[in-house]
């Protein structure tokens, strides 16, 4: 079985920084890519960024030059570093992965529990 599970929120001043991590557990074989999303009150859910298998990196507009995808596959885990955060980042972010566990080796999505960033004036 595997699961994803998100830590590093909370709250911060606007201007701030936070490191959000994403670790994931169980008899995992590979992960291919890992994105993370973000859902604020009453929007869609939105993909902020991702990191492929070969370490390319995807970002969103609003997001690019201030945030920072990466990823440790020793240690099953990928990080989000937000630097100068604004309250139009606050939202609850998620990690989601393309994961192969050892049990039949298939690609499958998961998603973490979510994480809460508020970021205040």
């Amino acid at each position: 079985q595997v699961q994803l599970v998100e830590s590093g929120g909370g709250l911060v001043q606007a201007g701030g920084s936070l490191r959000l991590s994403c670790a994931a557990s169980g008899t995992i074989f590979s992960i291919n890519t890992i994105n993370w999303y973000r859902q604020a009150p009453g929007q869609q859910r939105e993909l902020v960024a991702a990191i492929h298998n070969d370490g390319s990196t995807d970002y969103e507009d609003s997001v690019k030059g201030r945030f920072t995808i990466s990823r440790d596959n020793a240690k099953n885990t990928a990080y989000l570093q937000m630097n100068s955060l604004k309250p139009e980042d606050t939202a609850v972010y998620y990690c989601n992965a393309d994961v192969s566990p050892y049990s039949d080796y298939r690609y499958r999505w998961y998603w973490g529990q979510g994480t809460q960033v508020t970021v205040s004036l």
